[in-house]
């Protein structure tokens, strides 16, 4: 196999019209060269002033080259002597060596074998952990996070984004250097306070400053949770169907979770589930996700009292009860709450954007200092810039104003997309879950298949998500799909809908055949 020196390997590969720098080109072939075993140990490399001649470059660029390998231990420089490829090999007893040239030459038949070399191996779900594959395996997480009709997605196009960068330029031309640190006790204190302040008149939320810990979102609440209050195959109730987001935190943590049926008035225990208390329960009761229902006041003392005498830790996720239409929002499980057993769980998020990742969690008053503990050890929290910016945002009145004016236009939304199924359906498919929140849910009949249906809405441009992927059971108990409108602009839900209402009719609402008697 012909060989050719090195400098004229380098020559045949660089790229001079590139945007890349000569310089950083012949240092990244040389690591390649090195690495892959091409220019062995002990290999003399030729001098600077000999390189550079045969590359046509400054000899100071070959200098800057041998400089950078020595440094990051490539090559060894003997003055007087020259300078050679260091032994970089891992320990021969965990790799077969192979034999390699001993001059300074590269095989041009093997440098596209050399690329290949440095990339990692192939991997597959093999080589998970079981709860990793688990988690892969059931991920709901979606490609697209934006159109009609995404479900769980403000309109962040109408977020007042003038008033917020104001906000923000006040705070860095003050530059307090107390804000570019990491976020201690919790979080931002001043944040902390407006935030107690809100939740108690809008939410009906008993608390203290000092019991709010924020986080980046309702995830990492509920993660911290579990981290902090179970153990490893400790058992979790979740509604049957429930957010895949939640089910997956709590899977990853190693929780046996225990599907808990949902009827009108929400979560609704079996016997075989009440004679195995869990160690939490997690419950949406003001906005049951996905199917919208509201928890009964009787369920909820009945929760209560059941976690009281059993020990049993709730998390309440609130995550979009603001938007409720026709009615004002509904008090919070917490409020109710007098046994310190409910840690309630919310975010900002949905109000404003999802990229803002400021969610916050309320704490019992004697899990205060351990949960401040928790967060800032596993996730050593900052951001406090922008909590500060949040905190300017919430006592100028700009949240409550936003909130007051996005509740109007998500309610127009949502009645135009209730006209247009009505429109093109009447009372054959079933509208649930729409009087609060982001999204609704449309029945489909039960032979239908909705992951399917969703698959072929979303070639033809149309994003919805299956009924089916909320229940744990392969077999769920209702067929449908969410239907988000509140990132549809108004003008664009008919159309969007006509399309989705044609890939229903194509392939959901076929009759199944009957045998003959």
């Amino acid at each position: 196999m012909d060989t050719v020196i090195l400098s004229d390997w380098l020559a045949a590969r660089l790229d001079r019209a590139a945007a890349e720098p000569v310089y950083r080109q012949t240092l990244r072939l040389m690591q390649q060269a090195i690495l892959t075993g091409q220019l062995p140990p002990g290999t003399k490399l030729p001098s600077s002033r000999t390189l550079a001649e045969d590359l046509g470059i400054a000899r100071n660029t070959v200098l800057h080259v041998y400089d950078q390998l020595t440094a990051e231990g490539y090559v060894i420089s003997t003055t007087g002597s020259g300078t050679y490829v260091a032994d970089t090999r891992p320990d021969t007893a965990a790799v077969n060596a192979r034999k390699k040239p001993t001059v300074a030459s590269v095989n041009v038949d093997s440098a596209d074998q050399a690329a290949e070399a440095l990339k990692p191996p192939k991997r597959d779900l093999g080589d998970l952990s079981m709860r990793g594959r688990r988690l892969i395996d059931q991920a709901g997480v979606s490609a697209k996070q934006w159109g009609a009709f995404m479900p769980g997605v403000p309109d962040v196009a109408e977020f007042p984004a003038r008033t917020w960068s104001r906000l923000q330029a006040r705070l860095w031309k003050e530059a307090n250097p107390d804000l570019l640190t990491y976020a201690p006790g919790g979080g931002y204190r001043p944040l902390r306070r407006a935030l107690s302040d809100y939740l108690r008149v809008a939410r009906s939320v008993n608390c203290t400053p000092d019991q709010i810990i924020i986080t980046t979102g309702i995830h990492q609440s509920i993660d911290l949770a579990v981290r902090l209050l179970t153990d490893v195959g400790d058992r979790a109730w979740v509604e049957e169907p429930c957010y895949w987001g939640a089910r997956s935190v709590l899977q990853s943590s190693g929780i046996t979770l225990v599907p808990v049926p949902v009827d009108d008035e929400g979560l609704n225990p079996r016997e075989q589930d009440l004679q195995q208390p869990p160690r939490l329960a997690l419950v949406t009761p003001s906005h049951q996700y996905p199917l919208g229902m509201v928890m009964s006041l009787a369920r909820r003392r009945t929760l209560l009292e059941y976690a009281r005498q059993h020990n049993v830790w709730i998390i309440e996720d609130d995550y979009d009860s603001e938007f409720r239409y026709g009615s004002r929002p509904l008090a919070s499980l917490q409020g109710l709450d007098d046994a310190g057993q409910v840690i309630y769980v919310g975010s900002l998020g949905k109000m404003l954007f999802p990229g803002l990742r400021i969610g916050y969690m309320i704490a019992p008053e004697h899990l205060v200092d351990t949960f401040r503990t928790g967060v800032a050890e596993l996730y050593r929290e900052g951001q406090l810039m922008q909590q500060a910016v949040m905190t300017d945002f919430i006592m100028d009145g700009h949240l409550t104003s936003h909130v007051r004016r996005m509740r109007a236009l998500y309610g127009e939304r949502r009645q135009i997309l209730i006209d247009a199924i009505t429109a093109r359906f009447g009372n054959e498919l079933p509208v649930m879950g729409d009087e609060a929140g982001l999204h609704l849910v449309l029945g489909l009949p039960d032979h239908a298949n909705d992951r399917a249906v969703t698959a072929a809405a979303y070639d033809a441009g149309v994003i919805v998500r299956p009924l089916a992927a909320y229940y744990s059971s392969e077999t769920p108990a209702r067929r449908g799909l969410l239907l988000g409108y509140a990132c549809v602009p108004n003008e664009k839900i008919g159309p969007a809908f006509d399309t989705l209402a044609r890939v229903i009719e194509q392939t959901a609402l076929k009759k199944v055949p009957t045998r003959a008697a």
